[in-house]
This record gives C-alpha cells, sequence and structure tokens, in this order.
C-alpha cells in the first residue's frame, strides 16, 4: 500500500522565522509557495502557542502572489469574499468554494482528457497537429498541477519516471503567467 506523505512541518519561531523541520534549514514564503506547487502540502505551527497558523500563511502568499500583479482572483471575488465575513452567510462559504474548486478541478481534467491530456489516443484528436497544441497542452497540465497541489489530471499520485528539469518548468510558468496577463486584459 502506498504511504501517504505527510504534510511538510514549518515550526514558526518567536522571530517570525520559519524553519523546515525536514531539512533543518529556515525558509521563506517563496519558498512555501514552491512546495505547494510541487504538490506538498504543508502545516506551519507556532512553536511557542502551538496554534495552528498554515491559513494565515496561505493567504499572505496569495496576497503577495496579488500584489505583485500575478491576479487570479477577480476583484468581484475578492468584494465578495470580504463581504462574506461580515453577513449571516458567511458559514456557507467555505463549503461553496470547495465545492466550486472541486468541480472546476473535474471540468479541467474532462477538458485535458478531451484535448488528449493522458490520452494514449491524443494523435487521434483533431487539435493535436494545431500550432501551439503542445504548449497550450503543456501550460493547461501546469495549471492543472497548481490548482489541485501537484495531482495533475489523468495522475494517479504516482511520480512521474523521468522528473521535468526546472528550466521547462520555468518556462511553462511564464507562458502560464502571460497567459493569465492576456486572459485579464481580454476581462477587462
Amino acid at each position: 500500500m502506498a504511504e501517504t506523505i505527510k504534510p511538510l512541518l514549518i515550526k514558526r519561531y518567536a522571530s517570525r522565522r520559519l524553519y523546515n523541520t525536514e531539512t533543518s534549514d529556515y525558509v521563506t514564503l517563496e519558498d512555501i509557495a514552491g512546495f505547494i506547487r510541487d504538490g506538498r502540502d504543508v502545516q506551519i505551527i507556532d512553536l511557542k502557542s502551538g496554534d495552528d497558523l498554515t491559513r494565515q500563511y496561505l493567504l499572505q502568499i496569495v496576497a503577495e502572489h496579488e500584489s505583485k500583479g500575478e491576479s487570479v482572483l477577480p476583484i468581484n471575488i475578492l468584494t465578495d469574499l470580504v463581504r462574506s465575513y461580515t453577513t449571516q452567510a458567511g458559514s456557507s462559504v467555505p463549503q461553496f468554494l470547495a465545492a466550486s474548486f472541486d468541480m472546476f478541478r473535474d471540468s479541467q481534467s474532462q477538458w485535458v482528457e478531451k484535448m488528449g491530456g493522458m490520452n494514449p489516443m491524443a494523435k487521434m484528436n483533431p487539435l493535436s497537429g494545431m500550432p501551439g497544441f503542445e504548449a497550450m497542452q503543456a501550460q493547461q497540465e501546469a495549471f492543472m498541477k497548481a490548482m489541485t497541489g501537484g495531482a495533475a489530471a489523468g495522475q494517479t499520485g504516482a511520480k512521474k519516471d523521468v522528473p521535468e528539469k526546472e528550466e521547462d518548468l520555468d518556462a511553462i510558468r511564464k507562458q502560464l503567467s502571460d497567459l493569465q496577463v492576456k486572459l485579464s486584459k481580454m476581462n477587462k
């Protein structure tokens, strides 16, 4: 049986420095974001009080990316989130968001399958000969990995036999970022 990987334990010291208990070194928020993008769950605990600070730090990571112009959340969604904290309906928002992301992941998985993602019939896909199709497919897979915490569509949790090269991932991230900028301009 496959062993479930425990979340990476990060301890926050009184100095507010973050300590990776697996590698015995200090990490930054960007390091933590990288762990998550690589499919690893993290848990951030205050060393002195034992409080779980994971949610606080994940929100901080999102806020930093948003402030750098890497907008994922439209203003109307952010506004609705703020409103949900001040209304009685706030208690149903977390369940709604979780269900929405589940549906989003499912639809993205279906789209990848139809577009030839992990499907051996991909060569029969009429779009597979289209210029840029492979780049679009790679962007979609990177997006799915980021959105699902590494469990990309069609994968059953097994690691790929061949590790991806870091420069390939950087290129995919850049393409995805460029695509997000183009999409945000289209929405305006």
